[in-house]
């Protein structure tokens, strides 16, 4: 995840500490290369023990291993592609706007006066969680393929950031904001 505080914002002084940004995408364990590199060794002792099978005659064995690679290769792409999904959360100016980005590559764009904006964690009993962000009644879940503590943090994370923006708003509140 990427996160950033910092000081490209609005004209107004009081605002101007007030930016955020954090993009959200899901966590890949094996990078591309990586892919690459165990699709050819799978493929080359798909080919050694199929020489082998061949070998003592069994060749109709060395369909299954091709069949084998193929779902496996197949199964890799599909999971690459969900990584393609990806959440920008943004607070510039006076407004948060949350960007999402689907596997299939459409773009949704939701905007939320930051002052009204909540951010709620229900916790469930199985040690799992949904992040949702609530104004005016109505509610978005964010972070959905995000794990579990991921979503706990940035919970935190965009609660800390919303209330620094409103106590910048209050000249009175943000002496006490920033003392603590």
């Amino acid at each position: 995840m990427n996160a950033t505080l910092d000081a490209a914002g609005p004209a107004d002084s009081a605002l101007a500490d007030i930016s955020f940004e954090r993009v959200l995408l899901p966590h890949r364990s094996l990078p591309p290369h990586g892919f690459h590199m165990l699709m050819g060794l799978l493929g080359v002792i798909s080919i050694a023990v199929g020489i082998g099978f061949v070998a003592i005659g069994a060749w109709p064995i060395c369909g299954f291993f091709g069949l084998d690679i193929a779902l496996l290769y197949l199964a890799f792409r599909l999971n690459y592609r969900s990584a393609r999904q990806c959440e920008t959360l943004r607070l510039a100016d006076d407004q948060f706007t949350v960007e999402r980005v689907g596997i299939y590559g459409e773009h949704r764009l939701w905007r939320f006066q930051p002052f009204w904006l909540r951010g709620v964690l229900e916790e469930r009993p199985d040690e799992s969680n949904r992040l949702l962000l609530a104004s005016y009644g109505r509610s978005l879940a964010i972070g959905d393929f995000l794990p579990p503590p991921v979503r706990r943090e940035l919970a935190i994370t965009l609660r800390e950031v919303l209330a620094r923006w409103r106590a910048a708003l209050n000249p009175a509140t943000a002496r006490n904001v920033s003392d603590s």
